[in-house]
């Protein structure tokens, strides 16, 4: 049975939390295990048997995407299409909006993909799981301590029949640990309901049903359609939706930092399903990507968990570990960088010593002020023997000195 895929963009206005390294690349596009964040559901998705087309809908100008869509379409020999909201038109919106073109070719599923998440993307296995129970709608979810679940979308599932029974996004108070992936199976019968639901919207003006208070708000757009609040909240119990439980790695990818946590979980999965793209030498340890332009001293040390982009240049000495250093930038003799992302261009001096505080939470995006990974902008410069700690660092600016817990713009 033929497939489509639908991967939720965004666009520029919701990338801030991902400054200041969005402010030179589409957060989408940034490199994550030595490929574009998005990459990875679209690797995923061109190895669903039978996927026709891979529509990715956002708010971005298409020429920002063009280069990226072409290369990886010829790559992976998938159709890949982008498709520009005219306005922000909320998850469910965009999807309804086009439907037309989504449901182009009568395929029998459509996927849809958030882009800011990070997961290993069992597609095949959601997809056998929502034809085996029927239903227009399989939703994936994971299970994650219960201390962090009313930061998501939280679902009740029948254990026996795996109906979605009750859906809750950011409740106030526990109503289930587990949560809402973000990855979607629909039928093409889901878009009927989304008409329906948009018709009862535009009825009521601002409540599509006084028994879901999570969906009430005020100005209401009846154009703006959230998947989450609008669809999934009145549709649980009524056996039109199911759940599958995923068991393996899921984040979701709010701000830069969570870039390295992601970056980590995606090398792991590499060492599993393909170690060919892990460097192995004496001076690596654990899982380290290094692309082949890169220059890396022999003497220097890297790993685990490291990527090292284009044209680096690594100098004598060095000692990297749990970070991502992007293209053209130079690590001089003996620093060290631990947890942290280098920016594009970039420099570190000799003997500099640049560390983010690891804060392995499932909800990357609200960190402990007193930890997190240090950001240089692109072409920022740390000068010899200094130490840059838990810092985000604006670009093109030149340190001098040692800084702790600091925003340096």
């Amino acid at each position: 049975m033929s497939s489509k895929t639908v991967i939720l963009v965004g666009g520029p206005s919701k990338g801030t939390r991902f400054r200041p390294l969005s402010l030179d690349i589409p957060k989408l596009l940034f490199p994550i295990a030595g490929k574009p964040m998005i990459y990875h559901h679209i690797e995923a998705a061109a190895k669903v048997p039978e996927m026709k087309e891979i529509i990715l809908i956002g708010f971005f100008k298409e020429t920002v995407l063009r280069k990226f869509i072409e290369e990886t379409s010829k790559q992976l020999n998938i159709s890949i299409r982008y498709i520009n909201e005219d306005k922000v038109l909320g998850t469910a919106g965009g999807l309804f909006s086009f439907r037309e073109q989504i449901l182009e070719g009568s395929p029998k599923n459509i996927f849809v993909l958030h882009s800011d998440i990070c997961c290993a993307f069992p597609l095949k296995d959601l997809l056998d799981f929502h034809n085996q129970h029927g239903r227009i709608c399989t939703i994936m979810g994971t299970e994650i301590e219960s201390k962090y679940a009313n930061q998501y979308g939280c679902l009740v599932r029948d254990e026996k029949t795996a109906e979605l029974l009750h859906y809750a996004e950011k409740p106030e108070t526990f109503v289930s640990n587990l949560i809402n992936c973000g990855v979607y199976v629909f039928s093409p019968q889901f878009f009927d309901v989304m008409g329906k639901t948009m018709v009862d919207l535009r009825t009521s003006g601002q409540n599509i049903n006084t028994d879901y208070p999570e969906i009430t708000r005020k100005g209401f757009d009846s154009e703006r359609l959230r998947l989450e609040q609008d669809i999934f909240v009145p549709l649980a119990g009524t056996g039109t939706i199911s759940v599958f439980p995923y068991i393996g790695f899921w984040r979701q990818i709010k701000n830069a930092g969570a870039s390295v946590y992601c970056q980590e979980l995606y090398l792991n999965h590499y060492a599993k399903t393909k170690p060919e793209v892990l460097k192995k030498a004496d001076n690596i340890i654990g899982n380290v990507i290094i692309d082949p332009t890169a220059s890396v001293d022999p003497t220097a040390l890297i790993g685990p968990d490291v990527y090292i982009g284009p044209n680096v240049k690594i100098g004598k000495g060095v000692r990297i570990i749990h970070s991502i250093v992007l293209d053209q930038t130079e690590i001089k003799d003996h620093a060290c960088v631990i947890y942290s992302i280098i920016g594009w261009q970039s420099l570190v001096g000799v003997w500099a010593r640049i560390e983010g505080i690891p804060n392995y939470t499932p909800f990357l995006y609200s960190q402990d002020k007193r930890k997190g990974v240090t950001i240089f902008g692109s072409g920022a410069q740390a000068n010899g023997e200094i130490i840059v700690s838990n810092c985000i660092v604006m670009p093109h600016k030149q340190l001098d000195r040692n800084y702790n817990n600091e925003i340096i713009l």
